[in-house]
C-alpha cells in the first residue's frame, strides 16, 4: 500500500500575489522561494471572496461564500452542526490524519459582531491547537491553548502593538506603522511557529501522517515588523505609488479604503511598502523554521507543502488600500505546491487556480475520495477550467447588505457584473446592472472600463453566459442533485 503524504499547510493573511522574491526580487522571502523552487506556484490564483473571514470559510468548507452561507466579514457559522459539509481538518481527521492547527482560521468573529447568536465554539476536527491572543466570549475555540493563557506578559505586548491604527489595524497610522520594538520570537507569529515544533518535536504519533496548519496573521495590518526583518531592507528603494487620477471604482467597497493613501505622504508610503516587505520576509522565517525542522528530522520529502494566502492588499493602486473589491491586487493570491505528487519542480503553472481548489487537492493527496458537491480542482491533476470566479457581498459592516459582485476572470480577460444598492431593493432593476470589463493583456493595472465598447460586445457576452453557466453548475452540485444521482463528467 502506498504510504500516505504529511500534508503542511502554511497561510498568510492579505499576501499579494506579488509578495515573494520570485517573483519579485525586492521581497526577500528564501524560504518560499526555495520551496516554489522544489514545487509549483500557480501564478493565476484567485481568493474567492477578496476579505478574510469569508475567504477562509470557502478554503475550509471546498464551497463558495454563496453556497456555504459566509459571504462577508460579520457572518459566521455558529455550531458544528450548522455547517454544511465537513470542514478540511474533520476530513482529513476522519481520513486517519492527526490533525494540528496553529493560528487563524476565523471561524468565530466574536458575540459583539452577531449579538444573540449562541456560539458554540470549537476546534473543527484539530486534535491539537494553538491561536494568538485570548479566549474571549463568542471568540473561543473550546479546547484551544490561547497565547494569552501560555505567555500573559508577551500576549499583553503583543496586543499593545496590535492596537495601533485601530479596528483592522486600516488607517494612516496602520499603513505607516513602524518598529514593533517586540524580539520576533516574542511576537504571536514566533509563538505558533514555537508551536508547530514542538508539535513536530512531542506531539506526534508516528502511526499516522499528520496534517499541520499553521496560519499567520502577517502581512496584514497594522504594519509593526520586528527590527531585524525591516533592517533587512535598510536601503531599499520601494516607490512611492502615488494615487492615480480618481478612477471609478464601481463595485468597490469605499468609504476609508479609497481615502487613506491619498491622505499619506510619500515618506509614508514608501515606509509601508517596506514595512509590509518585513512581514512578508518574517513570516517567512517562521515558516522556513517548521520546513527546516522536517528536513532535519526525515520526514520533508514525504511531506506536501501547500502555501497560500487569503487575498492580496491594493497598496495604493487605484488610490486604494486593503482589499473589499474584485480588482487584480485584492483577489489574486501566491499559491506553491511542492512534495509528494508535484510532478514538475521549478515551474510557473499558469492555469487558473482558486482558493476553493485546496480541499480537492488535499484529500486526493491524502488519497480520499472527492466529494462531487465541490465546485473546485484538484491541482495535482491536470484538470483545468475556462474562467475563474470571485464573488462579493459587501464587507458586512454596512447597514444593509449590498448587492452582489461577481467576476468572471480568463487569463486575458476580466469580467465585474454589479448592481449597486442594497441587496433588499434589488428586485426589479435586474436591467441596470453595472459592469467592468478589463484587457488584462494590454491594461494590467485596470484602469481602462471596456464593459461598454461595443468593439468587446462579443467577449462581453461571452463571458457573462460563462459566470451565469458557472454558477448555476455549481448550485446543481451542492447540496446534491435528484436523488443524490451522480454527477458524471
Amino acid at each position: 500500500m502506498k504510504k500516505r503524504p504529511n500534508i503542511l499547510f502554511l497561510q498568510t493573511d492579505q499576501q499579494r500575489h506579488d509578495a515573494l522574491g520570485c517573483v519579485n526580487p525586492a521581497i526577500r522571502t528564501p524560504n518560499l522561494d526555495a520551496l516554489a523552487a522544489r514545487g509549483t506556484r500557480f501564478s493565476q490564483a484567485v481568493c474567492n471572496v477578496p476579505m478574510c473571514v469569508p475567504s477562509r470559510y470557502s478554503m475550509m468548507t471546498g464551497l463558495y461564500g454563496f453556497q456555504c452561507g459566509v459571504k462577508h466579514n460579520t457572518q459566521m457559522i455558529a455550531r458544528d452542526t450548522d455547517l454544511p459539509v465537513p470542514v478540511l481538518a474533520q476530513r482529513l481527521a476522519e481520513a486517519g490524519y492527526q490533525t494540528a492547527g496553529f493560528g487563524k482560521t476565523h471561524w468565530y468573529i466574536g458575540s459583539r459582531i452577531m449579538p444573540g447568536t449562541p456560539i458554540e465554539g470549537s476546534c473543527r476536527g484539530f486534535e491539537i491547537r494553538a491561536l494568538r491572543g485570548a479566549r474571549e466570549p463568542g471568540n473561543d475555540e473550546c479546547g484551544a491553548l490561547y497565547m494569552a493563557d501560555d505567555e500573559p506578559e508577551q500576549h499583553a505586548r503583543v496586543a499593545g502593538v496590535q492596537k495601533h491604527g485601530g479596528p483592522g489595524g486600516e488607517s494612516v497610522e496602520g499603513y505607516t506603522g513602524g518598529i514593533s520594538g517586540l524580539d520576533a520570537s516574542h511576537h504571536a507569529e514566533g509563538w505558533l511557529a514555537r508551536q508547530a515544533l514542538n508539535f513536530l518535536d512531542q506531539g506526534r504519533d508516528a502511526t499516522r501522517p499528520f496534517f499541520l496548519y499553521l496560519s499567520l496573521d502577517y502581512p496584514h495590518v497594522p504594519l509593526f515588523p520586528p527590527k531585524p526583518f525591516e533592517d533587512l531592507y535598510a536601503g531599499t528603494d520601494f516607490p512611492d505609488n502615488p494615487p492615480p487620477d480618481p478612477v471609478p471604482s464601481g463595485h468597490a467597497i469605499r468609504s476609508k479604503f479609497k481615502e487613506i493613501w491619498p491622505n499619506m505622504t510619500s515618506e509614508q508610503r514608501r515606509c509601508a511598502w517596506m514595512r509590509y516587505a518585513a512581514l512578508c520576509s518574517f513570516v517567512d522565517d517562521c515558516f522556513g523554521q517548521v520546513i527546516e525542522k522536517l528536513h532535519a528530522k526525515g520526514e520533508l520529502d514525504n511531506t506536501l507543502v501547500l502555501f497560500a494566502s487569503d487575498h492580496g492588499d491594493m497598496m495604493g493602486e487605484r488610490g486604494r488600500v486593503s482589499k473589499y473589491c474584485l480588482y487584480e491586487s485584492s483577489v489574486r493570491v501566491p499559491l506553491i505546491l511542492a512534495g509528494p505528487g508535484v510532478e514538475q519542480a521549478g515551474t510557473a503553472d499558469d492555469r487558473l487556480a482558486e482558493l476553493v481548489d485546496v480541499m480537492p487537492t488535499l484529500l486526493a493527496a491524502a488519497g480520499e475520495e472527492i466529494p462531487e458537491c465541490l465546485p473546485g480542482l484538484n491541482l495535482l491533476s491536470a484538470e483545468s477550467r475556462s474562467g475563474a470566479f470571485a464573488e462579493m457581498h459587501g464587507g458586512g459592516y454596512e447597514d444593509c447588505q449590498q448587492a452582489p459582485s461577481v467576476m468572471w476572470r480568463t487569463a486575458d480577460w476580466k469580467l465585474i457584473l454589479h448592481v449597486p444598492g442594497r441587496l433588499g431593493d434589488i428586485h426589479g432593476r435586474y436591467d441596470r446592472i453595472d459592469g467592468e470589463l478589463f484587457d488584462l493583456a494590454d491594461d494590467p493595472r485596470e484602469l481602462n472600463n471596456r464593459y461598454e465598447d461595443p468593439v468587446c460586445a462579443p467577449i462581453r457576452e461571452r463571458m457573462t453566459a460563462q459566470a451565469l453557466m458557472h454558477v448555476m453548475c455549481c448550485l446543481g452540485r451542492f447540496p446534491g442533485g435528484p436523488s443524490r444521482a451522480k454527477i458524471e463528467g
